[in-house]
């Protein structure tokens, strides 16, 4: 009989309650009855292979793997008896006998059991085959070594690859005792298909895998004797991973997952491999000074290894006031029109919100904005228009309550690497992914419905699902009356765009766009994301205000496994919008157009507001190339290799009369500054951080800033006081608390209760509030409560291809890579895998230019030329090539379009005629060896 639904039985003489769903060793961890366990790991399913855990049960003949039993009322187990120990013994003495002599981590899950159970050396001869103490190493993969002279075939990194992380790449070849672990079809792993994720690193319990130094030399895990261990957060993409850094003499020596609802464990290579930036010898450690006379020439950069060049050092207090100096000048002659400043989507919240309480209460002006401007801008604009929030629906694991996700304009494996096993978990389980892309990457293997459009047709592709929708009676009628405005409107101007009218438009068979549109009509629960390669286009905004239509016009919103997530780019570039780093609104998207507004702001700050939007990113560096922003204060910011047309962006800095520069890198933009001030890297602060999925997370200090690197929140403070502003912060916990005044969806989540739960969803509005995972349930925040529907028309790309410049240019990130390539590429083991620009193109584009993969390429748009090593990928459509943006060496963005959408005032990237010549000369051998590492032919 159960107890509260618990199920009660004998564990080694005395009786114990199960959980639901608890299998025997769960129940017996949880009681401290310890059971040797080794092919077992929690979050993982249970695969029984070892026996170590193996346990009698009264009746039975046989042990049984108390990983894989569950227990039944009444049932007497012995794990600790004459017969359970004999036997688990028994397999851990055969195991420990083909081990190396010396174990390769301190923290062996197989040393730990024998020291446990108290056994002495194994009377057994090692096995001799090619996989037991004979194997040789394998130390081709930057990052991870392996070495299975110490596997025991327990499986877990075969599950860990395929069915955590869903890359197939590592499984078994062999049988019987030449069974062993191979890579791809028994490739080297730095050869193999190994996205470098390290899943199988975490899981290993002997260091059969292990992370790898940077010298190739085997390392011991980082939870060796003297680690510290700091419970912190990813600090690259959105998805919002939480980790572990293992932290001995103020180094990070390894990074681990750590359980987080955004991720359960899982990082992604960036997060595994990714810290070592931190200790790089460009790290800046003084404050810097330019030179007297020293020009500021946008074409010349100053080497980050020899500042001298341009910089001496200063102490803190001239720098201070030097940097202060120059902008109370500008402030006083200009007004604070003629000033600026870029805040950071890689900083805390806390650093967010006091960077734009300077700009507006110290400069005067709403002239603040930060990277969501290249990023997400269309997509806020249309949610905001649509359905009052610029916040995600659901979280991204709300994709285990899916029935169909819709992904359009996402390479998700690359960029939200981790967000991505959730889906393809979702896909294993029998959900159905739809792909919209005209870039065939990893996500199409998982397609149920891959649609490779035209370039910059999205709008024609989706105009043809919400006329199939409509047309074909699909349209969730009573949700249409009761929540939404418009629906007339829209029916009559989707009429234009049947299927058969788009397919020569867009290139998808009519009958394919249909099947598509029934498929996320009819389901039970459809849920959409997207990323950059629907916003960044003259039509984004368009191209979300489709989407939201898609959502509204069939219900598919407000409920679990539903709705509408924009996946966003940077850690932090989602709180950064939230606590007001934009020009137009405060935080909380309060408009400073609005007059009660305005004046609590005036109040909560003691400071008189502009009342008048401020410049945007694309703008700012417009207006001060024009001369009227005369004077620029950038936190965290790369606007020198971020910007479209980057040597535009690149002579608006160097016309500023003053700019203040705040990073740990001499980054390009810095290269323009008169005053650098070296800042905290993200895990030497503490602070909050919002992902993707509204939850507010707490990262948490794990080093101390080298040399005179100061934190952010200092630096800012010190910056207000130098410009009249009397503000004494005690640390980022008091920050936040005036953050829940100042933004009515935060107030509810206290600093206490971030440090207990690590993290929480907003709208939080009191305390004590669980946070609303999923919104939008009964109404929309919009004045009547309703979404809006709004139509739109065809809108070509700003600079199609033409005989001149026949491809289409595209741009994005790589998987390696983030941003512009300041952080990443000096992380070690990122910059090894992928070290050289490159350009990908079809084969037969490659073909045809008389190119082979390898071979150097010249691309040339209207605003520059660049040159890159030539990669084959099929996934890229015929007549267009790909090209990252984290080379300063081939800076992407000296050739994209900044032709602006005219509501999110978002630069063209994803889009421009480009000319591809071959240049001749000798094959680049580095990028010989790289060629194909992502899965290109040779």
């Amino acid at each position: 009989m159960s107890t509260n639904g618990q199920i009660p039985f004998v564990l080694d003489g005395r009786e114990v309650l199960a959980r639901p769903g608890e299998t025997i060793l769960q129940s017996a961890r949880r009681h401290g009855v310890a059971i040797p366990y080794l092919c077992y790991q929690d979050g993982m399913r249970a695969d029984g292979n070892c026996r170590a855990c193996v346990v009698e049960i009264q009746g039975e003949r046989v042990l049984a793997p108390s990983c894989c039993r569950q227990p039944a009322a009444g049932m007497v187990v012995c794990a600790a008896n004459g017969r359970a120990r004999k036997a688990q013994r028994m397999v851990l003495e055969l195991l420990l006998a083909d081990m190396p002599p010396q174990p390769y981590r301190e923290d062996s899950e197989l040393h730990y059991w024998v020291r446990t159970l108290e056994m002495g050396t194994p009377r057994f001869a090692p096995a001799r085959t090619e996989i037991g103490p004979n194997a040789a190493p394998d130390l081709s993969h930057p990052a991870m070594a392996v070495r299975l002279d110490a596997c025991i075939q327990c499986t877990r990194c075969v599950r860990a690859c395929r069915e955590v992380q869903v890359n197939d790449v590592i499984g078994f070849a062999g049988r019987g005792a030449h069974s062993r672990v191979v890579f791809d079809l028994e490739d080297p792993m730095g050869e193999s298909s190994c996205v470098g994720c390290g899943e199988c690193v975490q899981s290993c319990p002997t260091g059969a895998l292990l992370a790898a130094s940077p010298g190739r030399r085997l390392a011991v895990s980082g939870a060796e004797a003297g680690a510290r261990v700091v419970p912190t957060l990813c600090p690259y993409c959105g998805v919002g991973c939480q980790l572990s850094y293992h932290v001995r003499d103020n180094r990070i020596i390894e990074a681990t997952g750590r359980w987080g609802p955004s991720n359960h464990g899982r990082l992604c290579v960036k997060g595994r491999y990714g810290s070592d930036y931190v200790h790089h010898p460009h790290r800046l450690l003084t404050p810097l000074v330019r030179h007297e006379g020293a020009a500021k020439d946008a074409r010349a950069l100053v080497d980050p290894a020899h500042p001298e060049q341009a910089f001496r050092e200063a102490t803190w207090e001239e720098a201070l006031e030097l940097a202060a100096a120059g902008l109370r000048r500008i402030l006083e002659r200009d007004g604070g029109q003629a000033l600026a400043g870029f805040g950071s989507a890689k900083g805390s919240n806390e650093e967010a919100y006091l960077f734009q309480k300077l700009v507006r209460a110290g400069f005067g002006s709403n002239n603040v904005d930060h990277c969501t401007r290249l990023c997400h801008a269309s997509s806020v604009a249309a949610l905001l228009e649509g359905i009052g929030s610029g916040a995600v629906s659901n979280p991204v694991a709300d994709v285990a309550y899916a029935d169909v996700m819709m992904v359009v304009g996402s390479n998700t494996t690359e960029n939200h690497p981790v967000a991505a096993t959730f889906m393809k978990n979702a896909v294993e389980r029998g959900a159905r992914l739809i792909l919209l892309d005209p870039r065939r990457h990893e996500m199409a293997r998982f397609a149920t419905h891959f649609l490779q459009f035209r370039p910059a047709t999205d709008v024609a592709v989706l105009n043809a699902m919400l006329h199939t929708i409509i047309a074909e009676g699909l349209v969730n009628e009573r949700f249409v009356a009761e929540r939404t405005e418009g629906f007339e409107e829209l029916r009559r101007r989707v009429v234009a765009y049947s299927p058969e009218a788009m397919e020569p438009v867009c290139g998808i068979p009519a009958a394919t766009l249909r099947e598509v549109a029934r498929l996320y009509a009819t389901s039970p629960a459809s849920m959409i994301f997207w990323g950059m390669g629907i916003s960044q286009h003259v039509h984004g905004t368009d191209n979300a205000r489709c989407l939201i239509a898609l959502a509204l016009v069939t219900g598919q919103i407000g409920r679990r496994g539903t709705g509408l997530h924009p996946l966003r780019g940077q850690n932090n570039v989602q709180g950064a919008s939230d606590v007001g780093l934009i020009p137009m609104v405060y935080p909380d998207y309060q408009p400073v157009s609005r007059p009660e507004v305005r004046e609590f702001f005036e109040t909560l700050w003691g400071r008189p507001l502009d009342p008048n939007p401020g410049l945007t990113v694309v703008e700012i560096m417009n207006a001060a190339r024009a001369g009227r922003i005369r004077g620029m204060y950038i936190m965290g910011e790369n606007p020198a290799m971020s910007d479209p047309d980057v040597d535009h962006a690149r002579e608006a800095l160097a016309a500023l009369e003053w700019l203040v520069v705040q990073d740990i890198f001499l980054t390009e933009t810095a290269s323009f500054a008169d005053v650098v001030l070296p800042a905290s890297a993200f895990p030497e602060k503490t602070g909050t951080f919002t992902n993707t999925d509204r939850r507010v997370q707490l990262g948490r200090q794990a080093l101390e800033p080298p040399g005179q690197a100061r934190h952010d929140l200092w630096i800012i403070q010190e910056m207000a006081r130098c410009l009249g502003l009397d503000w004494r912060y005690d640390g980022p916990a008091d920050v936040w608390n005036e953050i829940r005044r100042a933004a009515p969806s935060l107030a509810g989540i206290t600093w206490q209760r971030l440090e207990r739960e690590h993290g929480v969803t907003y709208p939080c509005r009191a305390e004590g509030d669980p946070g609303d995972e999923v919104i939008f349930t009964e109404r929309f925040p919009t004045p009547s409560g309703r979404g809006k529907l709004v139509p739109v028309d065809l809108t070509p790309g700003a600079e199609p291809p033409d005989e001149e410049y026949p491809y289409v240019l595209i741009t994005g990130r790589l998987l390696e890579h983030w941003h512009t390539g300041a952080i990443t590429r000096r992380a070690a083991v990122l910059d090894a895998i992928e070290p050289a620009a490159m350009a990908s193109l079809h084969g037969q584009e490659l073909a045809r230019l008389g190119v082979e993969a390898g071979g150097a390429l010249r691309l040339e748009t209207r605003r520059g030329r660049i040159t890159a090593i030539a990669r084959r990928d099929d996934g890229i459509p015929r007549g267009a090539v790909f090209i990252p943006f984290c080379y300063v060496e081939a800076a992407a963005n000296l050739l994209t379009n900044p032709a602006l959408d005219p509501m999110g005032k978002i630069p063209e990237f994803k889009y421009c005629g480009v000319r591809i010549d071959a240049v001749r000369r000798a094959r680049h051998s580095l990028a010989r060896r790289q060629i194909g590492s992502r899965g290109a032919a040779p």
